[in-house]
């Protein structure tokens, strides 16, 4: 029986801590996506590459990020997971894509020039991965004629670079390739950090302060939403403007994502509140919220053999997928 369910594809680099905002942003809706589509989940190693040191241990790294995607409620025996270096057709579709992508569009990348301006000063720590990966971007999306990725706003034009791309391989060989739309949820999508929220919360953050990360410490937790700005409104009111209250805004977004609250609900509940108050509500829930989550996290975590059995399983089903549409596409410009 032919699978009718769109595909969905998503992927999260095991490089440093994961935040609450990419659980918010992505993470929170991967249990739900299971029941609708057809989930492939990826631990995006190669991607992490481009940031590599030799103080991070990408082997643990990626366990940990494995079993993180457990306790967010991905189910292996409904969705493939599996680590992106297992699945060597993404590589090889990775050098197909980059013969028909351009310098221009690649060098207009957002989160290209900003990491450009950021490490201007250290023009040797540029490695052509962040370039390009993009490209690699695109090839694990367009692997697996994938139909939806849920995206943050901040990834959208990655997913447009994808769509071009695919366009300008099919008007030369024909409808190949699908063409991928974004997926992005109304509420939540970019979570912004706790000290600067006109910036987004990002788990590379030098400043650990802006970033409340899902396996830390509880009690830091307290402190960093206690520090979370606000603003200065007298008396203080609390509801969602993101231009003229952006602080509350975000912290709106975090309470709502973790009590699966409407935000307008959520105004009228918290009508007349201290700012202190309400950070008070935020941290209680979050604060649950991560207790239960590190316990299930904790409890995959230790069964190593388990966890290296979902990513040989997980492996073996994207290889078929991926090998299968990989010949066509090798077939299309004669590499067959």
């Amino acid at each position: 029986m032919i699978n009718s369910k769109p595909i969905l594809f998503s992927a999260v680099q095991p490089s440093g801590n994961l935040s609450i905002g990419n659980y918010i942003g992505t993470m929170r809706h991967w249990s739900s996506f299971q029941d609708n589509y057809e989930c492939l989940y990826c631990i995006a190693d190669l991607h992490s590459l481009t940031t590599l040191n030799k103080n991070f241990f990408l082997k643990k790294s990626v366990l940990d990020t494995l079993a993180l995607y457990l306790a967010c409620g991905v189910n292996p025996t409904k969705s493939i997971i599996f680590i992106q270096s297992h699945v060597y057709q993404h590589s090889q579709l990775h050098w197909i894509l980059s013969c028909f992508s351009q310098f221009g569009e690649l060098s207009r990348m957002t989160q290209f020039k900003n990491k450009r301006k950021i490490e201007e000063n250290c023009v040797e720590n540029i490695n052509i991965g962040l370039f390009n990966y993009p490209l690699l971007m695109s090839s694990d999306i367009l692997l697996y004629q994938t139909n939806l990725v849920p995206v943050g706003k901040d990834q959208k034009q990655h997913l447009e670079l994808t769509r071009n791309i695919a366009n300008r391989f099919n008007l030369l060989y024909g409808d190949i390739f699908t063409l991928p739309d974004s997926l992005i949820t109304k509420n939540g999508s970019k979570i912004m950090s706790l000290l600067d929220p006109t910036k987004k919360m990002s788990k590379s953050d030098t400043i650990k302060n802006n970033v409340i990360f899902l396996l830390e410490d509880i009690s830091s937790v307290f402190l960093k939403i206690k520090n979370a700005v606000t603003d200065s409104e007298t008396p203080p009111k609390i509801y969602y403007d993101i231009k003229k209250k952006p602080g509350i805004s975000n912290l709106l977004e975090i309470l709502s994502a973790i009590t699966n609250k409407n935000i307008s609900i959520l105004e009228k509940e918290l009508d007349g509140i201290m700012y202190s108050e309400f950070k008070n509500i935020i941290f209680d829930n979050v604060s649950k919220f991560l207790y239960k989550l590190q316990k299930s996290y904790l409890d995959y975590r230790n069964d190593e053999s388990y966890l290296k059995k979902i990513a040989k399983e997980g492996a073996i089903k994207a290889r078929l997928k991926s090998e299968k549409f990989l010949k066509r596409v090798s077939s299309a410009i004669g590499l067959d």
